[in-house]
């Protein structure tokens, strides 16, 4: 059997502000295999943000474990991370082009093959022809696109997505769950996706994890048992209802 290309286990986080301390993670266990698209979900302030982070390095932890990687291939969170966030946080100043090959620029990667995978990566988020343009001239959509070219540019083994098309309006963030999926399937890289979204989490994920009310613990790990590739007609089937519906229950809203 593979070993896991993430372990959590017990993974306990704690804030410390001047007098006080703040639980954030009580107890986050679960493993992740490589190439799934994991969603994590569950209420504002669970802690699902800081377990993001933690993962890209980015925080450290109080308690438990987490393993990234295997003992045949190292993992470097500064090299191996991808990070798409809420908004694009492009920079205005650079074209579409310039703002991509941002990470490659940070890590000293050659710039010609660089260049190269990121012209590639623009025709693979549907940006083609689009290179030249500044980040005002595209739609919200075209700017997350960019954004996830962004963080596959420096061919991470982890792509990190906190809540990428919360800011969108819903037909647009509908479009961009069947682009996701198709650029994961493509990429055949392992995401971790974190959403307020029931729907959006069955929708993308392998598998859903669902976290408590802060101080998070995980209140279940669902394997979601749906074909590939997933349409939005899926959406009115049985088998995606009881999955939602699992998922209201463990957080208590049915």
């Amino acid at each position: 059997m593979a070993e896991p290309f993430i372990r959590l286990s017990g993974v306990r986080k704690l804030y410390r502000r001047r007098d006080a301390e703040y639980l954030a993670i009580s107890d986050a266990s679960f493993d992740v295999m490589a190439g799934e698209l994991v969603a994590l979900v569950g209420p504002s302030g669970c802690g699902k943000t800081t377990l993001l982070k933690i993962l890209a390095g980015l925080h450290g932890h109080d308690g438990g474990e987490v393993k990234i990687g295997s003992s045949t291939h190292a993992f470097d969170p500064a090299r191996d991370v991808g990070m798409v966030f809420q908004q694009p946080l492009l920079l205005k100043w650079r074209r579409i082009l310039e703002n991509v090959l941002l990470p490659a620029e940070i890590l000293g990667l050659p710039m010609e093959p660089s260049r190269e995978r990121a012209m590639q990566l623009l025709e693979l988020v549907g940006l083609k022809g689009f290179e030249q343009k500044y980040p005002y001239e595209l739609s919200g959509g075209m700017q997350q696109r960019a954004a996830i070219a962004r963080a596959l540019v420096h061919d991470p083994k982890l792509i990190l997505m906190d809540e990428p098309f919360g800011a969108l309006d819903a037909l647009t963030r509908e479009k961009m769950n069947l682009e996701l999926l198709r650029i994961w399937k493509e990429s055949q890289k392992t995401i971790i996706f974190v959403t307020h979204g029931i729907s959006e989490a069955v929708f993308l994920g392998t598998r859903v994890v669902v976290l408590t009310a802060g101080p998070a613990r995980m209140a279940d790990n669902i394997a979601i048992e749906l074909p590939h590739p997933r349409t939005l007609d899926m959406k009115t089937n049985k088998d995606f209802g009881d999955y939602t519906r699992r998922i209201y229950k463990l957080l208590g809203m049915e």
